[in-house]
């Protein structure tokens, strides 16, 4: 047998934190071979202990690495088939190292520190295989950096990113062309039910219509509807509801734009269970939440109550232990909420000071602040759950929390991608993007992306020029 389909396979040399960020990494090289060195292992054995994110992924790849080794009759040298513990998507081999492997390092790079003897292996092995790419994969911008410096190839793990370019992100909502009507007017249907105009529309563009994506056509008569069903042949459209006018006001807000507008027909929508909404500071993801999430416990009495949570990963120093119950502790976080509640109760013009003050106890009683430590294994019924601050979330993260989800329960999830606290997330691999992308055309999910900011004229410029 040639050895010419081996030369072509390249060699994959892990940093530790490519396994500490996703230990099913392993398997996601395909036909490749992966190396890991001792120093990976050695650091692996050092993040093991503790109840943080990185410390359970540690311990997931050492199991994965024992079931790998201990099940395999294949030596170590040799290399060890991936395919059966990938579940037949890697035919690569793992090696692990088993001898000293020095490499020429410069003297300026003290062999004491671990990134360096992971470089000194990836030259020993460029040194060993010269026909062979060797290629270290780190999620450590520094540590690829100081590789090409030596002219070692190095590449970012890219298998956890959802989209290359945030900027493909689906929107949830599509602009028509102007000659749309035109081009889409041979057998369109139309009727009328409970207020609202359908459309059944055939033609070139149905084939790139999602569920519940809002299309919107601006000029004389301006046309805004959302996509209710698509097929092979025809798309059914159906016009919103104005939220901008004040008899369709949400606990006295009314919309304030476009996106706004698009944003509380989802929010306000029974049969839309999963709501994502993304936007920059001040463009009102919060508010317009709360009003809706208001209107409909108390008045419509669809949901028993709001919950909310958030992330709680500080942007400065973090201020140390909290007293109190789980509610008073996550108190410090939630000032987006009493802010917002605040807006909210100034809507009520005619109530006088004792009846705002009475609607304040009441809305006090139906909002409930979570910590995301204690949800696993909770299951809501009818509630209206609201996520906070949802991009500094893994993907792993947002899966726990969105199956908390039981019988007639909304799930909300708030964001601004550019806004990441949490170490090793980018706005690629951030759980906020990862449902974004996995949930577009789902019938009982939508999704708005907000766009101008309603805060203020100095909030505005201070995001444009700042």
């Amino acid at each position: 047998m040639s050895s010419k389909p081996a030369v072509a396979t390249k060699l994959f040399v892990l940093d530790t934190n490519v396994l500490m960020h996703d230990p099913t990494s392993l398997f996601r090289f395909e036909e490749h071979d992966v190396f890991l060195p001792m120093a990976t292992l050695e650091e692996l054995d050092q993040h093991k202990k503790g109840m943080t994110e990185v410390a359970r992924n540690a311990r997931q790849a050492s199991r994965f690495l024992d079931e790998i080794v201990s099940g395999s009759e294949a030596s170590i040298e040799e290399g060890i088939g991936l395919y059966s513990k990938s579940r037949k998507s890697a035919t690569g081999r793992l090696y692990l190292q088993t001898r000293a492997m020095q490499g020429n390092l410069p003297e300026t790079l003290p062999s004491v520190k671990v990134d360096n003897q992971i470089l000194g292996v990836v030259l020993s092995l460029r040194q060993e295989q010269p026909g062979r790419a060797v290629i270290l994969v780190s999620k450590d911008i520094n540590m690829r950096i100081k590789a090409r410096a030596l002219g070692l190839p190095a590449e970012d793990y890219f298998n956890d990113k959802v989209l290359e370019d945030t900027d493909l992100l689906y929107s949830g909502m599509r602009e028509l062309s102007a000659d749309f009507w035109e081009a889409h007017h041979n057998g369109m249907e139309s009727w009328q039910v409970e207020g609202h105009t359908w459309y059944r529309i055939r033609g070139p563009l149905v084939s790139q219509l999602l569920v519940n994506e809002f299309v919107y056509l601006e000029g004389e008569s301006p046309f805004h509807a959302i996509v209710r069903a698509v097929d092979d042949r025809s798309a059914e459209l159906q016009t919103i509801r104005d939220f901008s006018h004040q008899k369709n006001n949400v606990w006295g807000i009314t919309a304030r734009n476009r996106e706004q507008n698009f944003a509380l027909n989802v929010l306000m929508d029974p049969e839309i269970d999963f709501v994502t909404l993304l936007g920059q500071a001040g463009t009102g993801k919060t508010l317009l939440t709360l009003a809706a999430g208001l209107t409909q416990t108390l008045e419509h009495k669809r949901y028993s109550e709001i919950i909310m949570t958030r992330v709680t990963v500080p942007v400065g120093e973090d201020i140390g232990f909290l007293p109190g119950t789980e509610e008073e502790k996550m108190s410090p976080w939630m000032g987006a909420l009493e802010d917002n509640l605040d807006v909210l109760n100034k809507t009520d013009d005619a109530a006088g000071d004792w009846g705002r003050a009475a609607t304040q106890d009441l809305i006090r009683t139906r909002i409930k602040i979570k910590s995301l430590n204690f949800m696993r294994g909770r299951t809501f019924l009818n509630k209206f759950l609201i996520i906070d601050e949802a991009q500094n979330l893994t993907p792993k993260q947002m899966k726990t929390l969105i199956t908390r989800a039981g019988p007639g329960t909304k799930v909300v999830c708030l964001g601004n991608i550019s806004q990441i606290d949490t170490p090793y997330l980018t706005e690629g691999s951030s759980g906020l993007t990862y449902v974004v992308d996995r949930f577009k055309g789902w019938e009982h999910g939508g999704h708005i992306t907000l766009a101008r900011g309603e805060r203020s004229r100095l909030a505005d410029h201070a995001g444009e020029v700042l």
